[in-house]
């Protein structure tokens, strides 16, 4: 390598050592030389390409593409952030920042993948479903954006347009999907109903704002109208902080631990988070409908209550996305949004990457084609019925 070459390396490469050192690389005895190692190849691995290469190769694009490519190799959620996203995560927190979108959540695996479409959104109107790959975003291939790039990508003003280039399943050709944003909801979509005289069921959407109030709200109307049993549907419910996810949990569970929050070890250290006095207020038996949309704070609260033998869950297994976020500033303005805990079932079993088996396993039907009506019927609820009615039989 020559010394201009390392010299330009070892500038650029300086938030690259900054996320090793983060990522516990430059550990203690003899694990450290191995690791060390693995960056004398990263600095060989450059030398090549810079020396070799059939073009002339700028230094800052490989150097931002190792980035990338070690954060993505992390999580879908973790992410290399440019200086201008490192200025979006500080104004928001996270990777919102706008007051509007079209309500749809998305993990990473290969493309942007949808998580699912909230609720009366323009991703759902549009029919978009979990599962859907997002090939590009307003002619922007998903391959070399991260979730939270993609996510900013999606929100903008109340009224504007977004253009998505969606497949499904082994589709041929991908589907030009224009959608129209709409201001974000900052209350929780909850709704309930009677099915038949006893069982109450409730529709909960999301897990933001308010969540837990509208939960009880609807639990003890329904109960007061003579249902028995609730059924509180949680399918393509992937929005809201997993906080939220906890507290509603907590009309449920009397006593015990709700979650455990462990760091980098999980088997060291465990913050426990515990029902508290005045918890349990609903104690009638639930039943959660889940699929693998559901994510995030719906998870948590399905792991509560199951945890807690205070529901049995019945459709699909989750997503398993219980991570915790944080901004990890480099020193040239650029950053890592990354995970740095994860939340784990009362048990101690994990959720990320995981996700959270049902009780008794039933598929939802298969997606049809984008613009196709959906079938009729609900196998999930019906199987849900079908276990509640013959179990008070």
């Amino acid at each position: 390598m020559t010394t201009k070459t390392r010299l330009s390396v070892l500038l650029i490469s300086t938030p690259v050592l900054a996320f090793v050192v983060l990522g516990g690389l430059l550990g203690r005895a003899s694990t450290g030389d191995d690791k060390l190692q693995h960056l004398r190849v990263f600095e060989d691995v450059v030398s090549l390409i810079m020396n070799n290469y059939v073009e002339e190769v700028k230094v800052d694009r490989v150097m931002d593409g190792a980035m990338r490519g070690l954060a993505d190799g992390l999580d879908p959620d973790s992410a290399y952030l440019d200086a201008k996203l490192v200025k979006v995560a500080e104004a928001g927190g996270t990777a919102t920042g706008a007051p509007g979108d079209v309500g749809v959540e998305l993990t990473r695996q290969y493309y942007l993948r949808v998580i699912a479409a909230r609720d009366g959104s323009p991703a759902a109107k549009a029919g978009l479903q979990t599962g859907d790959y997002v090939r590009a975003i307003d002619g922007k291939p998903t391959r070399d954006l991260s979730v939270f790039e993609g996510m900013r990508m999606l929100r903008g003003a109340p009224g504007s347009k977004v253009t998505l280039t969606v497949i499904r399943g082994n589709a041929a050709e991908p589907h030009q999907i224009e959608l129209v944003r709409e201001k974000t909801p900052t209350t929780a979509l909850v709704a309930g109903r009677l099915i038949g005289t006893d069982v109450g069921y409730i529709r909960v959407g999301s897990f933001v704002g308010d969540v837990a109030s509208r939960l009880r709200s609807q639990a003890q109307e329904l109960e007061k109208n003579g249902a028995t049993h609730l059924v509180i549907d949680l399918r393509r419910a992937a929005e809201g902080p997993l906080d939220n996810g906890l507290d509603a949990a907590r009309l449920f569970v009397k006593s015990g631990t709700l979650a455990l929050k462990a760091g980098r070890d999980e088997k060291g250290a465990r913050e426990p988070i515990s029902a508290r006095e005045g918890d349990g207020a609903i104690a009638l038996p639930v039943t959660l409908l889940v699929t693998t949309g559901t994510s995030g704070a719906a998870e948590l609260f399905a792991a509560a209550l199951d945890g807690n033998t205070r529901a049995d869950l019945v459709g699909e297994r989750t997503l398993g996305r219980a991570g915790v976020q944080k901004l990890v500033r480099l020193p040239d303005g650029r950053g890592l949004w990354l995970t740095y805990a994860r939340y784990l079932t009362p048990d101690g079993r994990t959720i990320q990457g995981k996700g959270l088996n049902p009780d008794l396993a039933v598929d939802e039907p298969e997606a049809v084609e984008i613009g196709e009506a959906a079938p009729a019927g609900d196998p999930v609820l019906d199987a849900a019925l079908q276990r509640i009615h013959k179990a008070a039989a």
